[in-house]
């Protein structure tokens, strides 16, 4: 990870971040303290991290991003979303089905510490008189992954931006965000990102590409559409991006699909090539 952030540094991408995952069984290095380390790698474009918000105190929290913020040099960015893993809700002894309150009540209650008011909550967490400091030297800015239209609709209410699925096809990204520019209108609200993230594979040539791309789709990758499976050249990678931009996507988050680290840093690094034939 520290090795990936460092080249995408060099590559000059233009945001970091890492998520979050608990009660896992494979290693998942935790996202507060592995944001921290990466920063030491990474330059003045925004960072941040996602956190599943019913998944954790929201005091504490709110403390943790206040401190990231206060060493982040550019835009602090919270992505947010509220966890659908049954166990991980149960070994965090969180009851799946009060998911959706928690995370209204958490992001609530955290924008309002960060606000520096004194806070309390009994419905979730029996909070009293909580106030936190240092405040936030800059605005938290705040992205959530969401889908249903309840969630895309409580999105443009409480967030600065909207995160769209990973697996969605072009055509199911470009309803999902037509929900979502009503809600906002509906506000009274202008987003400052809509974003989407893809995972991604840029070979050297089309024929590693899509050689790439038939082993994931034969793995079944995550449940995704063949759509979303984004493995190709530069050009053919760059192409879809333009594609979604044109959907009206402001920002793109990628995630590496290769688990061998030399394809991961060679895919990081073709990006740079991407940036440069979309003129970014």
């Amino acid at each position: 990870m520290i090795e990936r952030a460092r080249v995408a540094r060099q590559a000059d991408l233009d945001s970091l971040f890492v998520g979050d995952h608990h009660v896992t069984s494979t290693p998942y290095y935790q996202n507060t303290p592995m944001l921290a380390r990466l920063l030491a790698e990474w330059h003045s474009k925004p960072a941040g991290a996602l956190y599943l918000l019913p998944l954790w105190h929201p005091v504490l929290l709110a403390e943790q991003i206040a401190t990231l913020a206060a060493i982040t040099p550019g835009r602090f960015i919270m992505q947010c979303g509220l966890g659908w893993e049954p166990h991980q809700s149960a070994g965090m002894g969180v009851d799946i089905k009060k998911r959706a309150a928690m995370f209204e009540a958490s992001l609530e209650v955290m924008q309002r510490l960060w606000a520096g008011e004194m806070v309390s909550e009994d419905r979730f967490w029996n909070i009293q008189d909580a106030r936190i400091s240092p405040l936030p030297a800059q605005n938290i800015e705040v992205w959530v992954g969401a889908g249903a239209p309840a969630a895309l609709h409580r999105t443009a209410r409480m967030a600065e931006g909207w995160l769209a699925s990973p697996s969605l096809d072009r055509v199911s990204a470009a309803q999902q965000l037509n929900q979502y520019r009503q809600a906002c209108a509906e506000f009274d609200r202008k987003p400052r990102a809509i974003a989407i993230r893809r995972d991604i594979f840029i070979g050297d040539n089309p024929t590693e590409a899509q050689s790439f791309k038939q082993r994931m789709i034969d793995k079944g990758y995550r449940g995704f559409a063949e759509e979303a499976i984004l493995a190709g050249t530069v050009e053919t990678v760059a192409a879809e991006f333009a594609a979604l931009a044109e959907l009206g996507f402001t920002d793109i988050v990628v995630r590496n699909m290769a688990s061998e680290q030399s394809d991961a840093l060679a895919t990081i690094e073709r990006l740079a090539q991407v940036k440069q034939v979309l003129d970014l």
